[in-house]
C-alpha cells in the first residue's frame, strides 16, 4: 500500500513537474532576491506615465490620463495595479509585489515553452534562470512598466503556437491580444508569425487551410487594440496619444541613417549587450561541435527547424520594428526576445557539448554579474541594478534638501521635477515649487543662470550613465550620431554647474558613475 502511494505522489524521472508545482517556487525565488528593492519609491518612465496613468485611473476611474498627458498606451497594467492598490493599499512595495507576480508568469512561460521546444526539464530550468537573471529581465520584474505585463502575456502566447505540433492559435490569440492591451507594439509578434503562417499556406498547397486559419486566429489579435484607439481618439482627438509622442516615437525617426544606427544598437541588445555576448559566443563555439548521442544511440535532437526558424524571424521583425519606432533605444522594449536567445542557446549547449550545464551555469554566473557591474559603454540604468542606486541617490539628494531648504523653489530636471512635485510616487511627503530644466548640459544651465531669482537651491544629477572614461566608445563619429538621433548630452559636473550659477555647492553624493548635489542661493537662503 505504502510502494503504491509512494508510486502515485512521486514523480517519474521521464516526466516533467506539473506546471502549477513551478511557480510559487519561481515566485518565491524573484520576491527572495528583489526583497531589498520592494520598497524603493517609483522611477523614471514609472514616475513620468505608468504610475500617474494607473494612480488616475484608481482615484477617478479614467482610463485617459488626467494629471498626465496620454500617450494612448493600452489600460491593462493600470487597471490591474488599481485593482491591487484597492485591495492592498496605494504603496510601491504593493506595485512591486504585483509587477513581480506578473513577471514570475512570464517565467513560468518560459518554462512551458523551454518545455515544449526541447522536451527537456533540464533545458527549460536553466532557461528560466538564464532569464530570470539576464539584468534586463531582472530590473523590469519589480518595475511598473508595460514592457514586462507584455512579455508575460506574449510569452504565453508563444507557448500555444511557436511549436511544431499541439499548437493553439485561438488560445494564442487570447494571450497576444492581452499583450495588445499591455502595450501596443506587442502586437508585432502574432502579426509576424501569421505573416510566416500565410507564406508557409502559399508554399505548401496540402496545408494551406490550416495556416491560412491560424494566420486569420493570430491576426485577430489586433482587434481589442483597434477598439482602444478608436475610444481614445473619440475621447481624445488624438489615436496615438498627443502629438509630441507621435513625433517624437514616430515621425521623427523615419531616417535612413537613424534606422540603420538603431538596427546596429538592437543587433547588439540581442547578442550581447549586458553579457549576453558570453551565451552568443558559447553557442556560436559549440555549433562547431558534432551533435551528441542519446543513450539509446540515436542523435540528440534540436529544436524543430520550424520552430528555429520562427524564432529567428521575431528576433529580426522586432529588431527592425523598433528601430523604426521609438524615440529612446529602451533595451525593455525587446524583453520577450531575451528568452528566446536563451532557450535557443541552452538547447544548443546540450545537443552538442559534454558537459553543457557548465556553458549554461558560466552564463548564469555572467548576467549575475551585470547586474551590479556597469558595462564599459553608456546604457540606461533600468538595465540592471544601477536604477536602485539612482533611487537612492536622488532620495540622499532630496533629504538633504528637506533639511536645508525647504519650501524653496528648487531648479531641477525630470525625473526629479516629478520626484518634487508629485507626493504619491514617494519621495516627498510635500510638493515643492520647482523651476524645470530639460537637462544639466551647459546651454540649459546658462538660460538658468539668466533668471537668478526665480530659484532658492538646485538639485542637481546625473541624467545619463556618463562617465569620464568609456573603454568601448565608438569614436566621436558614433557619438555624434547619437546626439543627433538617440539624445545623447553631456551633463556638466556639480562644480561647474554651481560656478556657472553663481551658487554653493553644500552636498554632493557619487555612486559607480552616477551623481546627485544640492547648490545653494545667497539671495534665498
Amino acid at each position: 500500500m505504502n510502494a503504491l502511494l509512494l508510486q502515485i505522489l512521486a514523480p517519474r524521472k521521464d516526466r516533467p513537474l506539473p506546471t502549477w508545482t513551478i511557480f510559487p517556487v519561481i515566485f518565491a525565488a524573484l520576491y527572495a532576491s528583489h526583497f531589498s528593492l520592494l520598497r524603493l519609491p517609483y522611477y523614471w518612465d514609472e514616475a513620468g506615465y505608468y504610475i500617474p496613468a494607473a494612480w488616475d485611473f484608481f482615484r477617478t476611474g479614467s482610463l485617459i490620463p488626467i494629471t498626465t498627458l496620454s500617450n494612448a498606451h493600452p489600460p491593462l497594467p493600470s487597471i490591474y495595479l488599481a485593482l491591487w492598490w484597492k485591495t492592498s493599499g496605494f504603496d510601491p512595495e504593493v506595485t512591486r509585489e504585483a509587477v513581480l507576480l506578473v513577471a514570475s508568469l512570464g517565467l513560468l512561460a518560459v518554462w512551458r515553452l523551454a518545455l515544449r521546444l526541447t522536451s527537456s526539464a533540464l533545458v527549460a530550468f536553466w532557461t528560466v534562470v538564464l532569464t530570470g537573471l539576464y539584468p534586463i529581465w531582472f530590473a523590469q520584474s519589480s518595475l511598473a512598466h508595460a514592457d514586462i505585463f507584455a512579455a508575460a502575456c506574449t510569452l504565453w502566447g508563444l507557448v500555444f503556437v511557436l511549436p511544431e505540433t499541439g499548437r493553439k492559435p485561438w488560445a494564442a490569440m487570447l494571450w497576444f491580444m492581452a499583450a495588445a492591451l499591455c502595450k501596443e507594439t506587442a502586437i508585432a509578434v502574432p502579426l509576424t508569425l501569421a505573416a510566416l503562417s500565410v507564406f508557409a499556406g502559399l508554399r505548401s498547397p496540402m496545408g494551406r487551410s490550416r495556416a491560412f486559419g491560424e494566420a486569420a486566429w493570430l491576426s485577430a489579435s489586433v482587434l481589442p487594440l483597434c477598439g482602444w484607439y478608436a475610444w481614445h481618439y473619440a475621447k481624445t482627438g488624438f489615436v496615438f496619444g498627443n502629438p509630441e509622442f507621435l513625433r517624437y516615437n514616430a515621425e521623427a525617426t523615419m531616417t535612413p541613417l537613424r534606422i540603420l544606427a538603431a538596427f546596429c544598437h538592437r543587433i547588439l541588445h540581442l547578442t550581447a549587450h549586458m553579457n549576453l555576448f558570453v551565451p552568443s559566443i558559447l553557442t556560436l563555439a559549440a555549433l562547431m561541435l558534432k551533435p551528441r548521442l542519446e543513450r539509446d544511440g540515436q542523435v540528440r535532437k534540436p529544436i524543430e527547424p520550424g520552430a528555429l526558424w520562427r524564432i529567428f524571424w521575431l528576433l529580426l521583425a522586432n529588431a527592425i520594428l523598433f528601430s523604426v519606432l521609438g524615440g529612446a533605444l529602451l533595451t525593455r522594449y525587446l524583453l520577450p526576445m531575451y528568452p528566446l536567445v536563451a532557450v535557443v542557446a541552452v538547447a544548443t549547449f546540450r545537443r552538442r557539448v559534454p558537459y553543457w550545464q557548465a556553458l549554461a551555469a558560466l552564463s548564469a554566473a555572467a548576467f549575475f554579474a551585470a547586474l551590479f557591474v556597469n558595462p564599459p559603454y553608456r546604457f540606461a540604468p533600468e538595465d540592471n541594478l544601477a536604477y536602485a542606486r539612482v533611487i537612492r541617490l536622488h532620495m540622499d539628494g532630496i533629504a538633504q534638501l528637506n533639511r536645508r531648504d525647504r519650501g524653496v523653489t528648487v531648479l531641477s530636471a525630470w525625473p526629479m521635477t516629478d520626484e518634487l512635485t508629485r507626493p504619491e510616487l514617494g519621495y516627498v511627503n510635500q510638493p515643492y515649487s520647482v523651476d524645470r530644466i530639460e537637462d544639466f548640459t551647459a546651454a540649459q544651465i546658462d538660460r538658468a543662470a539668466a533668471e537668478p531669482d526665480k530659484h532658492g537651491a538646485a538639485l542637481v544629477f546625473s541624467t545619463k550613465y556618463d562617465p569620464p572614461s568609456l573603454p568601448l566608445s565608438m569614436g566621436p563619429k558614433s557619438e555624434a550620431l547619437d546626439e543627433h538621433y538617440f539624445g545623447l548630452h553631456h551633463d556638466l559636473p556639480p562644480e561647474a554647474i554651481a560656478l556657472r550659477l553663481h551658487g554653493t555647492l553644500v552636498w554632493q553624493r557619487e555612486d559607480h558613475g552616477f551623481w546627485v548635489a544640492l547648490i545653494q542661493f545667497g539671495h534665498q537662503k
